[in-house]
């Protein structure tokens, strides 16, 4: 067991600088994980989406809608097939995210990728499944049935749910928005002013 730690130390001479090397980037993985409230997006707490600014009006629609009181974002905008493949997606899109906002490359008009707009359709089916499989409905609405069969999205009807029509970071300039933790630092704060 010594010998493997001796085998992967650096020389006698760089462990301080290595030592010192080490420190600065696990303070730096510390800070930038306390800083964009890594943790948070563990849950499934609507809040958690407003951490980018840039989602406050898909935030304050969804809130105001019927989805508010049976469904979260995760709800609709995360695969529930199995753990694994809910939490690899949360982190491959929460990555591009992350990405986007930190390059300051966030879109004036959000729009839904096509894997996102799958994992969307199908959570729409896994919810209202009975309402779109119950005979009755079916029976007597040719059209409804003409639109299930004909693989289209369910926005194609339902353009408004949740969201509602929101063309551009302006749309709803006076929503009502939570104040969410900031987790900057007054000294650093000053520090931008």
């Amino acid at each position: 067991m010594l010998n493997k730690l001796k085998a992967i130390l650096p020389p006698a001479g760089w462990r301080l600088p290595v030592a010192i090397l080490a420190g600065v980037l696990f303070g730096l993985a510390v800070y930038i994980f306390y800083i964009s409230n890594a943790v948070s997006y563990l849950s499934d707490d609507p809040k958690t989406c407003i951490n980018c600014h840039v989602m406050n009006h898909e935030y304050a629609s969804w809130f105001h809608s019927s989805h508010r009181e049976n469904a979260s974002c995760n709800d609709c905008h995360v695969p529930h097939d199995n753990v694994f493949n809910t939490y690899f997606f949360k982190a491959k899109d929460g990555l591009r995210h992350a990405t986007v906002f930190t390059m300051r490359q966030e879109p004036q008009v959000i729009r839904i990728k096509e894997e996102g707009a799958e994992v969307v359709q199908n959570n729409c089916i896994r919810c209202h499944n009975d309402v779109i499989t119950d005979h009755r409905m079916l029976s007597s609405t040719k059209t409804f049935d003409d639109f299930r069969v004909d693989g289209r999205p369910c926005w194609t009807c339902h353009r408004e749910v949740p969201h509602g029509r929101m063309n551009s970071l302006s749309a709803a300039p006076n929503a009502l928005i939570p104040e969410t933790r900031k987790p900057i630092p007054d000294w650093i704060k000053n520090l931008v002013k």
